[in-house]
């Protein structure tokens, strides 16, 4: 009994002990297998760097001003009598905006040039008396100073009633009515904007270190800040003056070219900048007040960069970084085309372009989209049939 229980363990022992080497062999082959695997190649598209002269600039975030505007207000009380313009439309200097109620003035008018006409006539007939020595000096003055007064007194109704005609300033784009007919307005209640919008002004800070280098004259490259209005597709309504042009505001990405033409003489203690004024012409009225822009000074100069395309910039805390086609060595010994992460220092933009001053040579092959997939050592396959912008000037469609 005893050895047939010692040899049927024996037996278990064996087979137990030859199932574990199988397995164990199955294992070392799959952790070969493993380690000689290599992953299918990604599609990217590349481009060769090239070494470019970029000109020395200054970006900074500035804010469209009008040349000339006000809110044109009421400048005495009373009841709008007219008006004579419709918002959005473009007025002339000298024209009349709105027209409030004088026929209390008028009246008044009337009876102070009956006075006067009266005064005129005592002061005539006191002269020829004085001539003839019938009346004294003093009642001669008296007559005198009379017609003064009164020629004073129609002047000051002539006055008030031609203030009560509201004008245009000076020649602008008018905003969005604020009055109707038959309102009663006081003195000072707002009427209508009116903007001159062709010149404009960009005022912009730049920091306190920068200032030696802001000069008039200098040029200036404006581009429209995105918003949502225009990002959506939205254009704005035509003004109701059918005679006027229509007046778009500028698209986003819109580009308009200026110049420097003032710089404040003191430096803000809160963000230590400079306040710096640019003036550019402004025909179509794209750019309107209060617009969000980005300025770029032209300082002269320039640098060596290597243009690539924002979408070859892979973006992270530790450093930015691109991918560079290079022959590389599998785990079997077989080469193969794959990336080699290098890192990057990046200065200054234009357009869709990123500059490269650190980190990658003129000739290298840089992967250009398709970064977000890869890492260090990965196989690629090049396709170029698409290629992603890469325009230093780019021109947005005109929503």
């Amino acid at each position: 009994m005893m050895k047939r229980m010692i040899l049927m363990l024996t037996v278990m022992a064996v087979l137990i002990a030859g199932l574990g080497f199988v397995k164990f062999q199955q294992i070392q082959t799959a952790i070969a297998q493993g380690a000689s695997f290599q992953p299918p190649p990604e599609a990217v598209t590349t481009l060769v760097a090239q070494e470019a002269e970029w000109p020395d600039t200054l970006r900074a975030i500035g804010s469209v001003a009008a040349v000339q505007g006000v809110i044109v207000s009421a400048d005495l009380a009373g009841t709008v009598d007219r008006v004579a313009f419709d918002s959005g439309r473009a007025a002339r200097q000298g024209e009349v905006l709105v027209q409030l109620d004088t026929r209390q003035e008028r009246a008044q008018l009337a009876a102070a040039e009956a006075q006067r006409h009266l005064a005129r006539t005592n002061f005539d007939r006191m002269q020829g008396l004085l001539k003839d020595n019938v009346v004294s000096r003093a009642e001669y003055d008296n007559a005198v100073a009379a017609d003064q007064q009164m020629e004073a007194r129609v002047g000051e109704i002539r006055a008030a009633i031609q203030r009560k005609t509201i004008t245009a300033p000076f020649s602008g784009i008018l905003g969005i009515r604020q009055v109707n007919l038959g309102q009663y307005l006081s003195s000072g209640d707002p009427i209508v904007q009116l903007q001159s919008l062709n010149p404009i002004y960009v005022n912009f800070g730049v920091p306190q270190q920068a200032a030696s280098q802001m000069r008039s004259g200098r040029e200036v490259r404006i581009v429209s800040a995105e918003v949502a209005g225009a990002a959506a597709g939205q254009t704005a309504s035509p003004p109701l003056h059918t005679s006027a042009p229509a007046i778009n505001p500028a698209p986003s990405g819109a580009e308009f070219q200026g110049r420097i033409t003032a710089i404040d003489s003191i430096v803000s203690e809160e963000t230590r900048n400079i306040q710096v004024q640019a003036t550019l012409p402004n025909p179509e009225g794209r750019l309107r007040p209060g617009m969000f822009v980005q300025a770029e000074v032209v300082l002269g100069g320039g640098r060596s960069v290597v243009p690539l395309p924002a979408t070859a910039i892979s973006y992270a805390p530790y450093g930015d970084s691109v991918y560079v086609i290079t022959n590389l060595k599998g785990p079997n010994g077989q080469s193969y085309r794959g990336v080699r992460q290098q890192f990057v220092k990046l200065e200054g933009a234009r357009g869709d372009q990123v500059g490269v001053v650190a980190g990658v040579k003129p000739g290298d092959e840089v992967v250009t989209s398709g970064v977000f997939k890869l890492r260090n050592g990965a196989a690629v396959l090049v396709n170029n049939k698409v290629q992603p912008g890469n325009d230093p000037a780019p021109k947005p469609e005109d929503n």
